[in-house]
């Protein structure tokens, strides 16, 4: 059963953001908090919140259809950051100009599963492959 956990509107620049999601995607989900906290980048706090969000979702929808939860079977499936608003600033320059600074937000998402989920979507999608490339065959 997968979990979801979303920041928005959160100030730091969505080109930055990715470089930290990027380290995070595919791996273990408690891999992925350990590499998170000791992550050099600002953004690395902001992801690290949403990861523990996504995994506390997670535990509570399990806790609800009574399966068994473990958090070592997590893996961050998918993880992404759109664009938020940009919020647009001026700052004063030489001879009376003004140039405009562009302060960025992101919205950040993170979707956890277990780790058969990943397995199973993969061979589905493998299939689907094998089906579309014999189609077109003429024998």
């Amino acid at each position: 059963m997968e979990a979801k956990a979303q920041a928005r509107y959160v100030r730091v620049t969505p080109q930055k953001a990715r470089r930290v999601v990027d380290l995070i995607r595919g791996k273990q989900a408690g891999e992925a908090v350990a590499l998170l906290q000791f992550a050099p980048q600002a953004a690395g706090e902001p992801v690290l919140k949403v990861v523990q969000s996504a995994i506390a979702n997670a535990r509570v929808k399990a806790d609800r259809a009574s399966e068994p939860f473990d958090e070592r079977d997590l893996v961050v499936q998918v993880a992404f950051v759109d664009e938020g608003p940009t919020m647009k600033r001026f700052r004063p320059r030489a001879q009376g100009r003004a140039y405009r600074i562009n302060k960025r937000t992101s919205h950040i998402t993170v979707v956890v599963a277990p780790n058969e989920a990943p397995a199973r979507a993969a061979a589905s999608a493998k299939s689907d492959r094998q089906q579309a490339s014999t189609k077109g065959r003429t024998r």
